[in-house]
């Protein structure tokens, strides 16, 4: 604690640090698997394509992805830019597969009865098929969340900044405290982020909490939004007079 104390100002800027080369890639990860799990929802021989490609990318190791870019990139070794494309790519491989199921748990009845009300496919996607995949979608931004704070700390073995950097140093000086106090610091961060997820969420889905208080929700058999949730959103989402409609 005395360490902590007479340290803090050090640890918060590591955790600044941290948390943005965090949370950088999961910005561009959903950029980019979104966009991609809908293209392969909709082409079967894509879908089989992306999954594996994903699957692939997530096995390398990251250390060896840090170290490889700088070449590819024409960055300097030292340059956070590598870390927050590597972690991009790792977020990309997780929300691929997670879009994917995302898309997947809307009730085609709806897609369906949007087309019927004149809704474009553009509109569609974005006003019906991502609202309602929303869930789903999150559960696996929380996943690539606390995958990526973990990750982040390995890029400190090449001297990013980060609160890797406290594991490090301790090692070297044989000093507990200090990497004692950089796990804690990364914990407290994973679930801060998780927190915002999930405030985040209820704040982007607010017919799911209507749906709960009139009994309705997900069937648990399915994944499928059952009728209410579904059409609360879709009341939600329906489309004002002259504007995305056929």
């Amino acid at each position: 604690m005395e360490w902590f104390l007479a340290n803090s100002a050090e640890v918060f800027s590591l955790a600044g640090q941290h948390l943005v080369l965090a949370i950088l890639p999961m910005i561009f990860g959903v950029i980019i698997a979104v966009p991609l799990a809908q293209l392969g929802r909709q082409n079967r021989g894509l879908r089989s394509v992306v999954l594996t490609g994903s699957s692939l990318l997530y096995t390398i190791p990251s250390l060896a992805l840090f170290i490889i870019l700088p070449t590819i990139l024409g960055t300097r070794i030292l340059d956070p830019v590598n870390v927050v494309v590597a972690l991009t790519i790792y977020a990309v491989a997780l929300l691929v597969r997670a879009a994917l199921d995302a898309f997947d748990s809307v009730d085609e009845d709806l897609r369906q009865s949007a087309v019927a009300m004149g809704f474009k496919p553009f509109a569609r996607f974005m006003q019906i098929d991502l609202p309602l995949s929303l869930p789903v979608l999150f559960a696996g931004l929380r996943v690539v969340s606390v995958s990526n704070i973990s990750l982040v700390s390995v890029a400190a073995l090449l001297g990013i900044g980060n609160l890797g950097m406290l594991f490090t140093s301790g090692l070297q000086r044989d000093f507990v405290t200090e990497v004692v106090v950089g796990i804690i610091a990364i914990l407290i961060l994973a679930l801060l982020m998780d927190s915002i997820l999930v405030l985040l969420e209820r704040l982007l889905t607010p017919w799911t909490r209507a749906a709960a208080a009139s009994g309705a929700g997900t069937d648990a058999g399915t994944g499928q939004a059952k009728p209410g949730t579904a059409a609360a959103a879709l009341r939600l989402s329906r489309p004002e007079a002259g504007g995305g409609t056929a």
